[in-house]
């Protein structure tokens, strides 16, 4: 432990010098191989690095000064069971590790997979009923055929992107805006928590880093970053989905956009990458059929008849423990406050219970956190 100990903390220490971006980052690991040995560096070695300035170069010579604060932080991320992969590992993804500034090291939880290729669903926190349902069923799709999908957690698009995934017993990867500690949206720490036990949580930021407005275009890099291709399926003309769909273009990687509405704002940001030549996306196979190179084995679809006698167990079970949320839930959509109001629950069980029945295909959730029976257990 004690090896490990110190190597990641070299890796915090350098994060900590001042004025120093990723990019420079990875130019000196390139450079000196590792971290330790960039911080042992002489000012004659640093000095004959690219683009590298004085205050730089002066910060790393006297890098003892951070070490208090690279140690505290690693001492939260091994209290809190954070896992790190950095730039010099064998598991470090490989389409991120190409772009020009990636991250030096990633805290995570869960479980890394690099067998299986990324594409990333984005869109709206604000999304229609339309927007919410598609991103849905493209990442179910997407998940079978054996794609890890990456989003950033956030209400809307994202969410359902990851529920999709799970719902198809698939991969999925969320890439946070704040620290590990700190999940945003905080009605999605169920969500989060599901990720973490089934795919992977990534984070670049401290541990308890907040949710800043600045951080989602940071973060918004890595969700470009991870996937050989990104799907838009709704955003408006100014959106952070768009600046990802920008990135990916960047980074040589395809972008998709699904058609809406004329009449809807929601889909102005879509329509305007279709005429800068994104791919339209009607159905799974217009993904499929562009980047089925990247799937490095089959994956088994899903099975509809096994599913559903699954569904219909879940429910069973669920009476039986006296799971009494779906006798507040109808055809009509409810609120989530009035769910929680009438139960007199938990809001943090209920938002639980509400994703175990969405995942099992029993309920829906609407725009807005409202929720209905799924029609076929009308």
């Amino acid at each position: 432990m004690q090896n490990s100990l110190e190597k990641y903390l070299s890796w915090l220490t350098l994060r900590e010098i001042p004025f120093l971006g990723n990019a420079l980052y990875k130019k000196l690991i390139d450079q000196f191989k590792s971290p330790e040995t960039v911080l042992n560096a002489s000012k004659g070695q640093l000095g004959k690095i690219d683009k590298i300035s004085s205050k730089v170069i002066k910060a790393i010579t006297n890098h003892e000064v951070f070490q208090d604060k690279a140690r505290k932080e690693l001492d939260l991320i091994l209290k809190k069971n954070i896992k790190i992969i950095t730039l010099t590992d064998n598991f470090y993804p490989v389409l991120l590790k190409q772009i020009t500034d990636p991250p030096p090291f990633l805290t995570y939880l869960g479980k890394l997979n690099n067998d299986s290729p990324c594409i990333s669903i984005i869109g709206s926190r604000t999304a229609t009923s339309y927007g919410l349902s598609t991103s849905e069923s493209l990442s179910c799709k997407l998940a079978a055929k054996g794609f890890q999908i990456v989003s950033g957690l956030a209400r809307g698009i994202d969410s359902m992107a990851h529920i999709g995934a799970l719902k198809a017993k698939g991969k999925t990867i969320a890439v946070l805006g704040s620290g590990l500690n700190k999940v945003y949206p905080r009605e999605n720490k169920y969500l989060f928590d599901t990720i973490a036990e089934k795919g992977t949580v990534f984070s670049e930021f401290r541990v308890n880093a907040q949710p800043l407005p600045s951080n989602f275009p940071i973060r918004n890099r890595i969700i470009a970053g991870l996937s050989c291709g990104s799907i838009v399926v709704e955003a408006a003309k100014r959106s952070g989905s768009l600046i990802t769909a920008r990135l990916a273009t960047e980074y040589n990687r395809e972008v998709f956009a699904v058609p809406g509405s004329i009449k809807s704002k929601k889909s102005a940001g879509t329509h305007s990458l279709l005429k800068q030549g994104a791919k339209l996306v009607e159905n799974e196979m217009d993904i499929i059929d562009e980047l089925y190179h990247f799937i490095h084995r089959k994956k088994e679809k899903l099975k509809t008849t096994p599913l559903q006698k699954q569904k219909s167990t879940h429910y069973t079970t669920c009476k039986q423990n006296k799971c009494d949320i779906i006798k507040f839930i109808e055809p009509y959509p409810v609120h989530i406050d009035v769910i929680i109001e009438k139960t007199g629950m938990n809001p943090s069980k209920v938002t639980s219970q509400l994703l175990d029945l969405e995942l099992e295909g029993i309920i829906k959730r609407h725009q807005g956190n409202y929720y209905s029976i799924s029609e076929e257990h009308h």
